[in-house]
């Protein structure tokens, strides 16, 4: 397959800046991938389209600061990373770079990141991002990854970095346009701290939306993966199954695994909230080498292209997503007709639906 078989034309002020308020007053898509019919929602109505007994699936990751701005000291006489008492003036008169933190190694304080611009980095050399918080490049990748070494754990590195950074929002969000971001760019239900990039689909649910289907007798699971480049790195190869699909850190839970081994065993439709709870599912599955899941906590690597068998999800709520993307084409495959998935972000760009992260939502099924 191409990679520019996964294209379509979007303005680009169809790319939302901003979330809705109410959360779950943003448009929905409601998509039967059978019948290919289409009609559109406010996401509110989902309600009107689960039954009970259905299972609801999402990421519960929670994302934490991971965009750091940092200086560059010069001095590269020891390998500590502490800053040295007399460093003020290599300090001053060294360059500046921005690091985005992705996700930490095996090895206590080593992290993987991208840096912008990656071209000023240089084996050895200090990035110091405040008094108490530097880090020193120890390897540097060939697709542009580095690794970094800190003197903290993963879990002070996260509290510092939650202290010193910004919130990671995507580029094409002008993030000094919102208030209030710290708490927008977060599901209302994450918990366990570790993502880089929001699991997006989650954002238009809000407590009195889930509260309103628990009574309806629908029902609730979660996964965790930690969204890191399998995510969001976009596609280079002009090949799809050229591309290199990174891994990413997931956890199903014992009681998680045995509510939707149930509603699979009852017949029950398994409803996955977002793409990454489709691949930490059907990853699981593929793992596993069968549809009944066992709990698991660790690396997963999957990527999803069209003819890909689901074993596990019978619908999905996904974000509008950008052309060419690994998630594109996920959503594909699930529809089972390219054809078919363009035609429907077609009709959104027509419609004027809002594209990406604080976007409009989709539900296919």
């Amino acid at each position: 397959m191409k990679t520019s078989d996964f294209d379509y034309n979007l303005p680009t002020e169809l790319i939302a800046q901003t979330p809705v308020e109410p959360r779950d007053s943003s448009r929905l898509m409601v998509v039967d991938k059978d019948t290919h019919q289409m009609k559109e929602e406010k996401f509110f109505d989902i309600i009107n389209f689960l039954q009970e007994g259905d299972l609801l699936v999402w990421n519960n990751s929670k994302v934490f600061k991971a965009r750091l701005r940092g200086t560059l000291m010069l001095d590269e006489t020891t390998s500590d990373t502490k800053i040295p008492a007399n460093a003020t003036d290599k300090i001053l008169n060294s360059a500046t770079v921005e690091i985005f933190l992705v996700r930490p190694m095996e090895n206590p304080g080593v992290w993987k990141a991208l840096a912008k611009p990656g071209r000023k980095l240089r084996l050895g050399i200090k990035i110091i991002f405040a008094a108490d918080f530097a880090a020193e490049v120890i390897s540097k990748e060939n697709d542009g990854i580095f690794l970094l070494q800190f003197n903290e754990d993963d879990m002070q590195v996260r509290a510092k970095a939650n202290q010193y950074g910004e919130v990671p929002t995507p580029p094409y969000i002008k993030a000094e346009q919102m208030a209030n971001l710290d708490k927008r760019y977060q599901t209302v239900y994450a918990k366990h701290e570790g993502s880089v990039a929001a699991p997006t689909a989650g954002f238009h649910f809000t407590p009195e939306l889930i509260e309103k289907l628990e009574q309806k007798g629908v029902q609730f699971a979660e996964v965790t993966l930690h969204v890191g480049l399998g995510t969001f790195l976009p596609v280079k190869t002009d090949i799809v199954e050229d591309h290199k699909m990174h891994s990413e850190w997931i956890e199903l839970s014992d009681k998680n695994a045995h509510l939707i081994n149930n509603a699979k065993a009852d017949g029950r439709r398994v409803i996955a909230v977002g793409t990454t709870t489709v691949r930490t599912l059907e990853g699981l599955a593929l793992k596993f080498g069968k549809a009944e899941l066992e709990p698991y906590q660790g690396d997963i690597n999957i990527f999803i292209t069209p003819g890909f068998k689901f074993k596990i999800i019978d619908a999905l709520i996904t974000n509008f997503h950008l052309p060419q993307s690994t998630l594109l084409m996920l959503v594909s495959a699930f529809v089972k007709d390219r054809e078919f998935t363009l035609k429907c972000y077609e009709e959104a760009v027509k419609e004027k639906y809002r594209f990406f992260s604080f976007g409009d939502a989709m539900l296919i099924k």
